[in-house]
């Protein structure tokens, strides 16, 4: 009779290389400008991620093959993780972009990115595993710091509460989302991985938006050129290359920077005042990313 594997230690995997986190810290920065885009478009919000999806999905699929990824090929027995994924991501943004117009900009990305906690619990449970001392520590950090970077919500506006709820709902399909694509970078490319499916995600939003009465067919392409290359193309490419090469506590803790870069342009684009809590919390996130990121690895020990 064998006993069951022992409890590891979780590591963040700075194996990933720095080239990889650079394109880990680039993807969050470039997301983080989408709830801007989804502001300015005249369409929707829900058609806003049709457009965002719709848009980037041709050109992803063309890099793919251009670049050799053979899309269809590598996604041999991934259909229903592929699909499932798109699903869940449609969900996501139907969500996020509804909740995006009801509350502020930092709020609404801080929220979507629930991603941030529910991702590495997920690792940690899957792996049997729990957080190493100095990754324990920047947990802690960040959740200080994500705290404080919404804690002034209510006190300013007590009617973000309805948007900062469906942006919570977006998050845990974020998570979703990470958890299936995971499994699909287990075995492809980025670019084919993305590419399909960004596709399964298309139609569910198209209905969703058609459902929901929206305006679906702009006047100014511009907000929504803008979403599709800077946070389909550029963001989310760049996540789902890091999201095969960094454990989920690194990629979770990673999505608090989008936030921090959302109240940036919030306060530049609207004047959504940022106060000394917030670059309190900004500091925060920041001191996590680095402990985070110089936490020794710590190879699985098993027993049997």
């Amino acid at each position: 009779m064998h006993e069951g594997p022992a409890p590891r230690k979780a590591t963040s995997r700075p194996s990933g290389g720095a080239l990889a986190f650079v394109a880990l810290l680039g993807g969050n920065i470039a997301l983080a400008f989408g709830p801007w885009f989804v502001r300015l478009a005249d369409v929707g919000p829900v058609a806003a991620g049709f457009w965002r999806i719709g848009l980037a999905t041709p050109l992803l699929l063309a890099l793919a093959t251009l670049t050799g990824g053979r899309p269809m090929a590598s996604a041999r027995g991934l259909a229903w993780v592929l699909a499932g994924s798109g699903l869940l991501f449609a969900g996501d943004l139907a969500s996020w972009h509804v909740g995006i117009l009801h509350t502020k900009l930092a709020n609404a990305t801080l929220f979507g990115n629930a991603a941030t906690f529910v991702f590495p619990l997920y690792g940690f449970l899957v792996a049997r595993a729990w957080p190493t001392r100095m990754q324990g520590l920047a947990l802690g950090l960040a959740a200080v710091g994500a705290a404080l970077l919404m804690g002034r919500s209510y006190q300013l506006d007590p009617q973000n509460l309805v948007g900062d709820l469906l942006c919570l709902v977006a998050g845990i399909l974020y998570a979703g989302y990470f958890i299936l694509m995971s499994r699909a970078r287990a075995s492809m490319a980025p670019l084919p991985a993305l590419g399909l499916s960004s596709a399964a995600t298309v139609l569910p939003l198209l209905i969703a938006a058609a459902l929901l009465g929206e305006r679906i067919w702009p006047q100014d392409w511009t907000p929504l050129l803008g979403l599709a290359l800077c946070s389909q193309v550029i963001g989310q490419g760049l996540m789902i290359y890091a999201l095969g090469r960094f454990s989920p506590l690194v990629i979770g803790l990673a999505l608090l920077t989008q936030p921090v870069v959302a109240a940036t342009v919030g306060w530049l684009a609207y004047g959504e005042a940022l106060g000394t809590a917030d670059f309190a919390g900004a500091v925060l996130v920041a001191a996590a990313l680095v402990l985070v990121r110089i936490a020794p690895e710590r190879r699985a020990s098993v027993t049997g």
